[in-house]
């Protein structure tokens, strides 16, 4: 006798009021789990996007277990493919939701959620501490600055991407613009939150940090992360934040044109571009670092066989940089390796999530003396006068 299958049909129903109103609109074709980076891993994974959606829908038992429904990078490879638009990444984050408002979510992301809650970062470290990057550097107080620089939580504090939050600012001063931090009054631009499911905490944050902005007269941002990006510009205006948002590379790739930023000193390297989901399939924001890279003297540029809507993902979007993956099913593992293959002397982003996945990466397969891993600010920076 087979056992008997409990359906919850109110889970849908919780699941749309999240804002998964797409979950009832999938049709199940399979184009999504056929487009998904874990499909491409060496070992055999136990997610399936089409398959979670269909228990969501129907209610049944299992879908929130971590390696299903928090497996997702959300990294947006399948909404492309999907042939009825399904918004699948509000689904998962709908999903996500509901499981939250048990307190089911995973032990390492109720530490993330610990940390932003008392340390407003997801990094477990004093707030007190989130302009050190500045150390030795004279970063100006935003008063009545043309712009805010947001430096994300990573490179605020990680020592690593802090060489990314410097560099971004050396070109900046040395490029005459307009620019300031707030400091540590600032907390976490609540994306990885989001992205957990913690959709009040997420509301805390935005209102406060738009609150803050508007008092000191904040009307445009400049950020450092792709994903700090996204959020103010596409889900901040929901709660009254409407600022003019530009990713730094966007405006590096404006100063460029327009002769503020001249590259003279050579890099002689060969370089491969990983593309951030979050800058490139989810903003569109392709040919700006392009253009960066290709305006640097001697350098020498490559691509992935599989690029801009169509590049894998790092593995570290949708909250995953602080859960655990095995050997075999790591995203980054599978770029670096094809990274190794083109001959190239620095794999290059803009993305502090991708810089951590992927140098852990070459660490992992023991080819971080054969390789290094830039951020496009570090080369621009380098190659200024």
């Amino acid at each position: 006798m087979s056992e008997a299958i409990n359906y919850f049909d109110e889970v849908r129903e919780i699941v749309r009021e999240m804002g998964g109103q797409d979950i009832t609109t999938c049709m199940q074709c399979g184009l999504c789990s056929g487009s998904c980076p874990w499909g491409r891993m060496e070992k055999e994974s136990p997610f399936s996007i089409r398959q979670m959606i269909y228990m969501g829908r129907l209610g049944l038992e299992g879908f929130e277990s971590d390696d299903i429904l928090y497996a997702c990078t959300t990294c947006g490879q399948c909404v492309v493919r999907c042939p009825r638009g399904v918004n699948i990444i509000d689904v998962v984050r709908a999903m996500r939701s509901v499981v939250c408002e048990t307190g089911g979510i995973p032990k390492n992301l109720k530490a993330v959620l610990g940390s932003i809650n008392s340390n407003s970062n997801p990094w477990s470290q004093d707030s007190e501490k989130r302009t050190s990057w500045t150390a030795g550097l004279d970063i100006p107080v935003f008063s009545d600055h043309e712009y805010l620089l947001y430096v994300c939580c990573t490179s605020a504090f990680d020592g690593r991407s802090q060489k990314i939050a410097r560099a971004i600012a050396a070109t900046l001063q040395k490029a005459g613009v307009s620019f300031g931090i707030i400091g540590n009054e600032e907390k976490c631009c609540g994306e990885a939150v989001r992205k957990i499911g913690a959709e009040e905490e997420f509301s805390n944050l935005a209102e406060s940090n738009i609150e803050l902005f508007k008092s000191k007269g904040v009307k445009k941002i400049i950020t450092t992360s792709p994903h700090c990006y996204y959020t103010f510009k596409n889900e901040y205006p929901a709660f009254g934040g409407d600022f003019e948002v530009i990713h730094y590379t966007q405006l590096f790739a404006e100063l460029l044109k327009e002769g503020k930023i001249k590259p003279v000193k050579g890099i002689n390297k060969k370089v491969i571009y990983h593309e951030p989901c979050y800058l490139g399939r989810h903003s569109k924001v392709f040919e700006a670092p392009r253009e960066l890279l290709s305006a640097i003297p001697e350098l020498q540029f490559t691509e992935f066989d599989k690029n801009k809507d169509d590049s894998m993902c790092c593995s570290g979007g949708g909250a995953r940089i602080w859960m655990e993956t095995e050997a075999g099913l790591r995203f980054s593992d599978t770029k670096v390796k094809e990274a190794m293959t083109k001959e190239v002397d620095l794999l290059v982003t803009a993305c502090p999530y991708c810089i951590v996945m992927l140098e852990d990466s070459l660490k992992n397969i023991d080819k971080d003396e054969k390789m290094a891993v830039k951020d496009i600010s570090e080369l621009i920076s380098e190659s200024l006068e």
